[in-house]
This record gives structure tokens, C-alpha cells and sequence, in this order.
């Protein structure tokens, strides 16, 4: 990199993004740190876009401009990160609005914590007429989600930054492979790839950046962000990482989250060992040809990686616990999935 690379490469891939565009451009020029070069890729806009584009771009040198036949989000994002010239990438939708002091600090977190290798920041859906019940649960837990240790915590049950926030060391995701399409969520397969390589995450611990809902968003309209999806990404890297050195499992949860993830499990040819269940109508049962065992005979099971299924609120601390006070250490011995 020559001395005149900016900071920051923000990565922002558009398409049909002409309604919104202004607000997003705008949040982004207005920053309060200011060393950063905006590339968008047009993946094949038909709108009115590129006219957008290029006004903005005519105003401000730091954006850069490219154009590509539609392609999809993974191409084009792959596109920018190959013309980016900064020691970080930054993230932008091109219908979010990003707080004027994003970039600032997420930039001040990861000087003054080198050993964090990207962060992501809170968030906040809107406009509130169309945000979900789903959709503010899974805002407040990803907010509660910060430090390192949260993230490792938390990697395996959902993405634990959100994407259009990712805040990450270029070397970083070039060294895991970039952005990647493998039939299901780019950005947690992203992710999970920086996670097993041993690179630690972090959130900023506090909104600054909103997040735009509705019924067109990608994630609502394309089969690369249904469950299903996350959950073959979630079971491929679980074979990679903690399932490494045992292809057997212990489902906590015979419920419908744990049953789903047993057989995700075992398309990836992991057995499962077992399920544990709270509830004694269950216990003594089998599923899937596995057990349904109670949990102190659970807790003095060794060598099975033992896996939180249960999606109900305020379980998976539960089951965290009591895995923990067996002597069985998180990450290694037990993960959540839910």
C-alpha cells in the first residue's frame, strides 16, 4: 500500500438501491472520521442507480465507482474487496443509514484493542411500521453481544455482527479466503471463518447504524438466508472447528430446535449420541434412533461435543450453566446452537 491509501475501504455493493441511496451516500460522506474511500458496485442496476452513483461520486473523490452485470451480492462484494487499497474494510448497505460517528469508533475499538482483528456496532431496525417481533428479539440480542468472549459465545447460535457493520483487517479476510458462496449466509460464513482461525471479534456498545426492514431485503427474499441455510453454515464449520476431534453430539433440546439440528447433524455424518430433556414425559424415549436421557445423567457424559438446542428464552443460559458447573469448558467441550 502507498502512503496516500486511505484507513478504511468501505465495501458497498447496490442493486435497484436508487429509492434509499441518498440517505446511505449521505451518512457516509458526513462521517467524523473521514479517511476512507467508499467502492460501490452496481451489480446490474436498472433504476436509475448508476445516475445516483455518479452524482455523489462527482462531489466527493473518496468514492470510487465500478459497474457489473447482475452477479449477486457475494461477486460483487468479492469486486470491491479486490479494488480495495486500506489496511480495514468497513461494511455499507445502500439503504441503511450509518451514525456520523460509526466509523470513528469502530476505528478507536480496534486501536485500542490490536489484538481484535474486526467489530461490528449495535443496531436498530426501522422504520418501526414494519419491524417484526422477530426482527427486535433478534436486535436486542445482538446488541447484547460485545466483547470478545460474547462473540465466541455467541458465534454458533446466530452472526454475532451484523453484516452491514462488519468492521474487519483486510489481511484478516483475505488470509481466510473472503467472501465466499456456498448456498447460504456470506456474511456468517465470513464469519465463522475468521472465528476458527482464531481471530477475535467485538461490537462497538452502541447503535450506530440503521438497519432498513421490509419485505424486499434480500435476507426475506432469498433461500441463502432461510434456517435451513443457516444451519447447514452453522453444521459445516462446527465440523471444522469444535466437531474436529469427535463426529458425536449430545442435543440438549428434543423440541423442535434441537430435533432440526440433529438432523442437520447427521446430513453432515455426525451421530448423535443422545438428547436431554427437562420434561420426564420425554425421558426414556428415543429420537432418531438416539436417547432421550435426563440431565445428571447428561452432565457425566465426556467426549461428545454437547450441543444447546433450545430456543426457548432464558434456556440457553440454563444449559450453559449447568454445563459449566460439571467442569465442561465452553467452546470446547459444549457449544450453543440456539
Amino acid at each position: 500500500m502507498t502512503r496516500h491509501s486511505p484507513a478504511v475501504s468501505v465495501l458497498m455493493p447496490v442493486r435497484n438501491g436508487v429509492k434509499h441511496l441518498d440517505e446511505a451516500m449521505r451518512s457516509l460522506v458526513t462521517q467524523t472520521f473521514d479517511d476512507f474511500e467508499v467502492i460501490v458496485v452496481d451489480d446490474g442496476s436498472t433504476d436509475g442507480t448508476w445516475d445516483c452513483l455518479e452524482h455523489w461520486a462527482s462531489d466527493d473523490h473518496r468514492i470510487r465507482l465500478f459497474r457489473s452485470r447482475p452477479r449477486g451480492i457475494v461477486d460483487a462484494l468479492e469486486i470491491a474487496r479486490a479494488q480495495a487499497r486500506a489496511r480495514y474494510l468497513a461494511r455499507m448497505d445502500a439503504d441503511d443509514i450509518a451514525d456520523r460517528r460509526r466509523f470513528a469508533l469502530q476505528w478507536a475499538l480496534l486501536m485500542d484493542e490490536p489484538e481484535v482483528a474486526g467489530c461490528g456496532c449495535g443496531v436498530r431496525y426501522f422504520p418501526n411500521s414494519v419491524v417484526r417481533a422477530g426482527a427486535r428479539r433478534y436486535e436486542k440480542w445482538l446488541n447484547s453481544v460485545r466483547s470478545p468472549e460474547d462473540v465466541a459465545r455467541s458465534v454458533w447460535v446466530e452472526c454475532p455482527l451484523a453484516h452491514p457493520t462488519f468492521f474487519l483487517r483486510t489481511d484478516v479476510v483475505e488470509a481466510v479466503g473472503g467472501y465466499q458462496d456456498h448456498g447460504w449466509p456470506e456474511d456468517y460464513d465470513l464469519i465463522l471463518r475468521v472465528h476458527l482461525a482464531g481471530h477475535r471479534l467485538a461490537n462497538v456498545p452502541a447503535v450506530l447504524h440503521h438497519w432498513r426492514e421490509g419485505a424486499d431485503r434480500l435476507s426475506r427474499i432469498d433461500h441463502r438466508y432461510e434456517p435451513e441455510a443457516f444451519l447447514r453454515c452453522r453444521v459445516h464449520y462446527l465440523c471444522l472447528g469444535p466437531l474436529k476431534d469427535t463426529r458425536d453430539v449430545i442435543v440438549w433440546g428434543a423440541g423442535p430446535v434441537g430435533k432440526s439440528f440433529a438432523r442437520a447433524a447427521q446430513d453432515f455424518g455426525i451421530r448423535v449420541v443422545a438428547f436431554v430433556e427437562l420434561d420426564p414425559r420425554k425421558i426414556g424415549q428415543e429420537i432418531h434412533g438416539a436417547p432421550v436421557l435426563g440431565v445428571t445423567e447428561a452432565l457425566r457424559i465426556r467426549g461428545p461435543l454437547h450441543a444447546a438446542a433450545v430456543g426457548q428464552y432464558g434456556a440457553r443460559a440454563r444449559i450453559e450453566g449447568l454445563l459449566k458447573e460439571a467442569g465442561l469448558l465452553g467452546g470446547k467441550d459444549f457449544v450453543a446452537v440456539a
